[in-house]
């Protein structure tokens, strides 16, 4: 080592100096100190589904019931196939040792349509509480637009856990987060629309078509059309800082 390189590396006292700690790569990212609005709401969008696996996850059980109950008007079957679709899916999950969220989800699901419709002896019934759901997210989610704290926002705000609410101070992210929400609000609106008057009229079959049709396919539609507004925009955020900052 050279005079010159220890005289930098030493201080006064000739003790040699700390090695600067310096920060992880990627760390600025991770806590979103830096970027666009878009990128980060993208990022946390796919993370809510959990990708395409879990969104097929989600999605195979459902469509398992009802695709076997048009086929064979028998309820337990289709309940039970359902059920086991949702199983095997769950026992690959275990074995592969990752996260089983999605799965469970729909296991849940199918549980609680079991129960309605088997309690009822009504084959409608089983898409009741999918129906309640979605009309109680909806009204959620309505809620939050209307308010001014739309609920995409909180997925931004999952990227800061140091400071969950500072997407709040920055009018940039709160009008791109109040567009997101209006579009992942209208699947759920559409899909009541059209589910309600059936299930009044006890046609289950078209219940089923439209479960399958206004589920998951309406709610890829819209993260399509989500992904548009994300990919096309680059509204600046930085995570802390209080000023205003427009879209640029």
């Amino acid at each position: 080592m050279s005079a010159g390189e220890m005289t930098g590396r030493a201080d006064s006292g000739g003790r040699p100096e700390p090695e600067p700690n310096p920060r992880p790569q990627g760390q600025a990212q991770a806590h979103g100190t830096n970027g666009t609005v878009e990128a980060i709401i993208r990022a946390q969008l796919n993370k809510a589904l959990g990708g395409k696996r879990g969104v097929v996850e989600g999605a195979l059980p459902t469509i398992t019931f009802t695709i076997c109950w048009i086929i064979s008007h028998e309820l337990r079957l289709s309940l039970l196939l359902g059920g086991g679709a949702a199983l095997v899916l769950l026992t690959v999950r275990v074995a592969q040792r990752s996260t089983p969220q999605f799965v469970l989800n729909s296991l849940i699901g199918i549980g609680l349509a079991a129960y309605f419709a088997l309690r009822s002896g009504k084959a409608e019934d089983a898409f009741l509480p999918g129906m309640l759901w979605t009309g109680t997210v909806s009204g959620l989610m309505l809620l939050s637009i209307l308010t001014r704290w739309p609920f995409v926002g909180f997925l931004v705000g999952a990227a800061n856990p140091d400071d969950p609410l500072a997407w709040r101070r920055d009018p940039a992210m709160v009008k791109v987060c109040t567009r997101l929400s209006w579009l992942l609000l209208l699947p759920g609106v559409v899909k009541l629309t059209v589910q309600v008057p059936l299930y009044l009229s006890a046609q289950v079959a078209w219940l089923g078509v439209s479960k399958v049709a206004l589920g998951w396919p309406a709610y890829l539609g819209a993260l399509a059309l989500a992904a548009v507004v994300l990919m096309r925009g680059n509204t600046p955020y930085r995570v802390g800082e209080t000023d205003t900052l427009k879209p640029s």
